[in-house]
């Protein structure tokens, strides 16, 4: 009997689940990834897997010949043999399914693709019906994640153990010009056996190839098949090395305790202190997570440490966070760091000192500590939390203890008066042990003025020399404030925006009567109360001027506002608003502090000018150009706090600086931008940044260049001029060269940089970096500059492993 197109139920089991056990252990081995790694793998396109179609219980077969053999009971298929189910489709030149035996025995160019986007090729492959038992000649399998395996054959028995003889592994697509020339790598075993039951691979005479050529060899090894997330094990190890430590290899081992819960064990041998412990708990619940993560170390040498906080023999540490969620708005956690000293993160490279890339330019000063509740609705938001920084220069008592800041803010979603409405409040408690002080002149900074431990406090620590940076005591604020606006827009096109607020704090303050402090606020309990009611209108008249090759829009911008003066100015501490940078992004602000302990009062107005410019072929520019003016009443910019907030941020006087600025992105490849400050009566530059960025497919480059007045009233005695800048760039087809570098053009030196290089394919890494960071020393110290060296290896799915090398701190 011959037909071109037959349904068989019969056959469907072999086929479909059999190869799709024996082809399971095609490898693609997990190993923890370090946090370290900054190249990645270069992923090709994805392929793309058809959605799996329902089980019908029926296998379509399509064959040149279908026989039935009803004396021997046997059904064979023969040329160009096509099977589908479920999703699974088999090509064979010959397909047999004995009924007798219970065995399925296909042979000639065997290729079966499952649903998942695995490709399965062999010769020959006899199977039994209920699929224990069996084998496959000249396997090959590409998986859907581009990892390839190839043995000479494959048997199946038990129902549970599969043995590939002469099997070779690798995660390298093969070469286009040349399929048969070897991988980049790839992992040849003598035997490769797959334990169904246990869910692992074990490896018999392993060596590990480099293009045809053994590079290492393993008698012996075992690692989880590709269906398992979490094993039990080792992960690959580390090493790292820092002088006052020497030498160091970590060796973590993960333990799958449960399916929402797990722990790593991580001890650093080092060659002069002795064993650093590492532990790390992680656990899921159903609505968060959290993990802990603890340290310890009986020191071999403290003496290393001599002079710092190290020098003792016990030292370690606790790390623990958490997220949960209470419902789809609501969610709490926690951040916590407790240290045997301060300096046990750095000393250890450990924390935010582990990755020291990602340390550049970015000094981490401190540690956070605290307790949160975060509410998140549709136009409203609050956030409550206790907050406590765990210094890492030593200074921990001119450090605040907040407990709690709380922010709520919310926008009605019905108007008022035609018009939005909106308020908002802050809650916040610090405590302070200390007071903290900066000078403000080289003399001071030089004698140590501004010292508490000063030889005549009282006398040097003034408002002439010194900052008060932090007040010692307890201060506590409540502020509420509400707003309203609407815009109008006439017949002529101008749009007019009323708007109005009111805000009120009530602040409690004790202050320590400590040296000095009394020159700067008036110390012991004193409590205040603050009402700022403010009216204003802003004005708004957009000019449209199209032509052929783009549209350009012209906005003059107005703001007149009016409100009382500043109540208790310059009197209060400032603990949240001592950031104050007058550009024109906050131009048109109502009020320009950047926080709550300072709030702007007087009559003000606001003018300027904003252009933009949309071409038809791509392309925007954006220019604002405008200045400040106060209208009456005490210039709240003009009057200096303990902190001296705003003196000198061209708001100080009755007609401000000039501020603008320019952008320019003719495309998504290129961005420019400027942003400048200019006096208004000499024409000096106070503040000018020039900014350019370009990315392409195989090179990026960014610039920044600033050049920043001296601010000696603000504790910056000196011009600051310099350049940043970072870029990557593929040289070749594979190679990608990085870096990073800041050009203090002051003191002309490059006195921090990144330089990386690295080859990066689809399935391997080997990347070096150079990196220079900042670290703390030990008390009042300023922070040091330090250099180390990062080398990176990786093999796709087999394993990823960095070493970091330290030369120790360099003034």
């Amino acid at each position: 009997m011959r037909r071109r197109r037959v349904r068989l139920s019969t056959i469907q089991k072999p086929v479909a689940v059999v190869l799709g056990l024996i082809v399971a252990s095609a490898l693609s081995i997990p190993f923890s990834t370090p946090a370290s790694a900054q190249f990645v793998y270069n992923r090709g396109p994805a392929r793309a897997v058809p959605p799996r179609p329902p089980s019908d219980g029926q296998m379509l077969v399509q064959a040149t010949e279908v026989d039935y053999d009803y004396n021997n009971s046997r059904v064979s298929a023969v040329g160009n043999v096509q099977m589908f189910y479920n999703g699974t489709s088999v090509e064979a030149d010959k397909v047999i399914y004995d009924q007798k035996t219970k065995r399925l025995h296909a042979e000639g160019n065997i290729r079966m693709t499952d649903a998942d986007g695995k490709i399965t090729y062999a010769n020959i492959m006899d199977l039994s019906d209920d699929y224990r038992d069996g084998f496959v000649d000249s396997l090959r399998v590409d998986t859907a994640d581009n990892t390839r395996m190839a043995a000479t054959r494959s048997d199946r028995s038990g129902g549970n153990y599969t043995v590939f003889e002469n099997g070779v592994y690798t995660a390298c697509a093969p070469c286009r010009d040349n399929p048969k020339k070897p991988p980049l790598w790839q992992v040849k075993g003598a035997r490769i056996i797959h334990d169904q039951n246990e869910k692992m691979l074990y490896f018999e005479n392993a060596q590990l190839e480099f293009f045809g050529v053994p590079m290492a060899y393993m008698p012996y090894f075992s690692t989880p098949d590709p269906t398992v997330k979490r094993k039990t094990g080792f992960l690959m190890p580390a090493v790292t090395s820092y002088t006052p430590f020497g030498y160091g290899v970590d060796v973590p081992f993960y333990w799958a305790i449960a399916p929402d819960y797990d722990a790593t064990f991580t001890p650093r041998i080092t060659t002069r202190q002795g064993v650093l412990f590492q532990a790390e708990f992680r656990q899921r619940l159903i609505n968060g997570a959290y993990q802990i993560r603890a340290y310890g170390i009986d020191q071999s040498d403290p003496a290393a440490f001599a002079g710092q906080p190290g020098d003792r023999r016990l030292r370690g540490g606790v790390e623990t966070r958490g997220q949960f969620a209470l419902n789809d708005k609501w969610v709490w956690g926690w951040d916590g760091v407790l240290l045997s000293d301060y300096y046990f993160l750095s000393d250890y490279r450990l924390a935010q000192y582990r990755d020291p890339l990602g340390s550049f330019l970015n000094l981490p000063t401190d540690a956070v500590s605290q307790l949160y509740l975060t509410g998140v609705g549709n136009r409203s938001y609050f956030d409550a939390r206790t907050i406590y920084y765990l210094s890492f220069s030593g200074n921990q008592s001119q450090v605040p203890v907040v407990a709690p800041v709380i922010d709520y803010s919310n926008v009605l979603n019905h108007n008022v008066l035609g018009g939005e409405f909106s308020y908002k409040g802050n809650f916040t408690s610090l405590t302070r042990d200390t007071a903290a002080f900066d000078a403000t002149n080289a003399a001071a900074f030089a004698n140590g003025s501004c010292l508490p431990t000063t030889a005549d406090p009282a006398h040097n620590i003034t408002p002439t020399n010194c900052l008060l940076r932090g007040m010692p005591g307890t201060y506590t604020r409540a502020t509420g404030e509400m707003d309203w606006r609407r815009s109008f827009t006439d017949s002529a096109g101008e749009i007019w925006t009323p708007f109005a607020s009111l805000r009120a704090d009530a602040i409690d303050s004790s202050v320590a009567n400590q040296p000095g402090v009394s020159n700067f606020l008036p110390v012991g309990e004193s409590q205040a109360l603050r009402v700022m009611p403010t009216v204003g209108l802003e004005y708004r008249y957009p000019f449209i001027n199209v032509q052929p090759w783009g549209t350009t829009t012209i906005e003059p911008i107005a703001q007149v506002i009016a409100r009382p003066n500043e109540s208790y100015a310059g009197k209060l501490p400032n603990e949240d608003a001592q950031s104050m940078v007058f550009d024109t992004s906050n131009l048109f602000s109502v009020d320009k502090f950047s926080g709550y302990d300072r709030v702007e009062g007087g009559g003000r107005a606001n003018a300027g000018v904003q252009a933009t410019t949309q071409f038809d072929h791509g392309g925007t520019v954006t220019t604002v150009f405008g200045q400040s003016y106060q209208l009456f009443g005490l210039n709240s910019f003009a009057v200096a706090d303990a902190t001296n907030t705003a003196i000198t941020s061209g708001l100080d006087k009755p007609t401000s600086d000039y501020v603008g600025s320019l952008s320019y992105s003719p495309n998504r490849t290129y961005t420019f931008a400027t942003r400048a400050r200019v006096d208004q009566a000499t024409g000096e530059v106070n503040r000018f940044e020039a900014e350019g960025k370009a990315n392409f497919d195989r090179w990026s480059v960014s610039m920044l260049y600033g050049d920043y007045a001296a601010q000696p009233e603000l504790g910056y005695l000196t011009r600051r001029e310099g350049i940043l800048t970072s870029g990557s760039a593929k040289v070749a087809a594979n190679w990608v060269v990085t870096g990073a570098a800041r050009w203090d053009l002051v003191a002309n030196q490059i006195n921090q940089y990144v330089i990386g290089a690295g080859y990066v394919d689809d399935c391997f890494i080997f990347a070096a970096n150079y990196v220079t960071t900042y670290s703390y020393a030990a008390g009042t110290a300023p922070p040091t500059l330090g250099h180390a060296f990062m080398l990176q290896i990786g093999l796709r799915t087999i394993a990823q492993t960095s070493t970091t090398a330290g030369s120790g701190l360099i003034p």
